[in-house]
């Protein structure tokens, strides 16, 4: 690996580290937003997946905009947009307003992971463990950002906590902009509006492998989700933690996934996607039945350990979904899917926001566990009884 293979994956993966950093100091301040505004946890949930609904429509787009313009430029799009709606974000007089920044929030950080993604399948060989480390850029975010958003919102109010998302994204534009060359587009004779057109990727839409991989996505997502928003608001209401501490928690089950991520995508090399993916699965599946059936801390941990490592699902997933795209329509086709399978995956925020407030935690949270159970039995088939899928 040169070394400025390394610094583009360093950068690429501390740019969704920032995308990610705007959007997860907004979970640990949830009762806060909900006290300030008298709104309830089903509207924040709401306004939570409208938002990374707007990151899953940004997908497809952002796809198309790389392949016509270059990785780079969309890159640092995202970026400035992501600064310029975090801080917008923070400013909000009231709950509409804030919805409305969310969304657009939820938008300039979706420009990145596509456009991320085919960069450096175009940079290295090695697709799982590249992108396993951009993966780990999620991870680091919950590792620092719920401790930051927790200790920022106690001492000057959850606006202050929100605002750290502007911040980073800034300073990781700055660098970007600077360290950076500029990409050749891999479509500069497409015209968007050509490349918007879903019939393009007919092909790839109408493939068994890509609709199945996409369904793993979909519930994968949908677990992910559902576990950002609403983790440490589950930990404090059905394990009676403070707010430090699920915060704390929150963070050590992102210091778990960004240990996993690239793990799982060296094993992905290794042993292939479908094993990587099916051992990721039962584990998550674990985990959740764990965290809503046990009590005390050396279970609790035990099974933020199963989740996190369940959630760096991503390395094999998407490597699977890289395979069957072609070079000169990877970005798309990415993009595609990743916007398909992250727009229902952002039901995950509303349904288990619901779930909480008329059946309770423990169902919201065991419920992940169901939905988790049901895809490793359709994992398991495949592979058993080769469905060829």
């Amino acid at each position: 690996m040169t070394a400025y293979k390394r610094v583009v994956l360093a950068l690429c993966t501390l740019a969704f580290f920032a995308t990610m950093v705007a959007r997860l100091v907004i979970s640990p301040v949830v009762p806060d937003i909900v006290a300030a505004f008298g709104t309830s946890n089903a509207a924040v949930g709401l306004a939570l997946s409208a938002m990374w609904a707007a990151y899953a429509l940004s997908q497809f787009p952002s796809g198309v905009l790389g392949d016509r313009f270059g990785e780079r430029r969309v890159i640092l799009a995202g970026l400035a947009t992501t600064t310029v709606t975090a801080l917008a974000l923070a400013l909000s007089p009231s709950f509409p307003v804030f919805v409305l920044f969310a969304v657009a929030l939820g938008a300039g950080a979706g420009l990145h992971y596509s456009v991320a993604a085919s960069l450096l399948t175009k940079q290295f060989d090695a697709v799982g463990r590249a992108i396993g480390v951009h993966g780990a850029g999620a991870p680091l975010a919950g590792l620092l950002a719920p401790i930051a958003a927790a200790l920022v919102g106690a001492a000057f109010g959850w606006r202050y906590a929100v605002a750290i998302g502007a911040v980073v994204a800034f300073a990781v534009l700055v660098a970007f902009a600077l360290a950076i060359r500029p990409t050749p587009p891999s479509r500069p004779d497409r015209s968007i509006a050509s490349g918007l057109d879903p019939r393009t990727l007919r092909t790839y839409a109408t493939d068994r492998r890509v609709r199945y991989t996409t369904v793993i996505a979909i519930c994968c997502g949908f677990s992910w989700q559902a576990t950002a928003s609403f983790l440490p608001a589950f930990l404090e209401a059905n394990h009676g933690l403070s707010r430090t501490a699920a915060g704390v928690a929150f963070s050590g089950y992102f210091v778990v996934q960004g240990v996993g991520q690239p793990l799982l995508g060296l094993v992905t090399d290794r042993f292939g996607t479908d094993r990587a993916i099916a051992g990721a699965v039962a584990i998550a599946a674990c985990g959740y039945a764990l965290l809503v059936t046990t009590s005390g801390p050396v279970a609790l941990s035990v099974s933020l350990l199963f989740v996190g490592v369940g959630m760096s699902w991503t390395a094999p997933v998407e490597s699977r979904f890289m395979a069957s795209f072609s070079d000169a329509d990877r970005g798309s086709a990415f993009g595609l899917v990743r916007t398909v399978y992250n727009l229902v995956a952002a039901s995950g925020s509303v349904v288990v926001g619901s779930l909480a407030d008329l059946f309770g935690w423990a169902a919201a949270f065991g419920s992940l566990a169901v939905l988790l159970g049901a895809l490793l039995a359709l994992v398991v088939s495949n592979r058993l009884f080769g469905l060829g899928l």
